[in-house]
């Protein structure tokens, strides 16, 4: 049931429907609280409806699930800049960097952390 859930949260999410992204994604972890998979696509659809407080605890639970689950890192780090703290998206863009040294949008959010940071 709650796979039903996120695939169709996830359909929801594609369709730019991000309020019925986040509701079915609520109720995916309501029956399965132990998927990092369904928090950190949570807190992407948080994300594109700029709530991005929310996003981050989202992430920070995804990644207390599973540390390495690389997307949660970017998505903490993603909603961290939009909040302004360059120096916790730093180190979260950082730790998913070091789990996937080959994905390049790692590095090129780093790159923009430090710019912010050193402005």
């Amino acid at each position: 049931m709650a796979k039903e859930l996120a695939d169709k949260a996830k359909e929801a999410f594609i369709d730019d429907e991000f309020d019925v992204a986040v509701d079915l994604y609520s109720k995916a972890i309501d029956l399965e609280p132990n998927c990092a998979d369904f928090f950190a696509d949570h807190a992407q659809a948080y994300i594109k409806l700029l709530s991005f407080t929310e996003a981050v605890a989202d992430a920070n639970k995804a990644i207390e699930l599973d540390p390495t689950l690389t997307k949660a890192y970017l998505r903490k780090g993603t909603a961290c800049m939009k909040l302004e703290e360059y120096r916790t998206a730093k180190t979260a863009l950082e730790k998913g960097a070091s789990i996937a040294p080959s994905d390049s949008k790692f590095k090129k959010l780093i790159d923009e952390c430090v710019l912010r940071i050193n402005a």
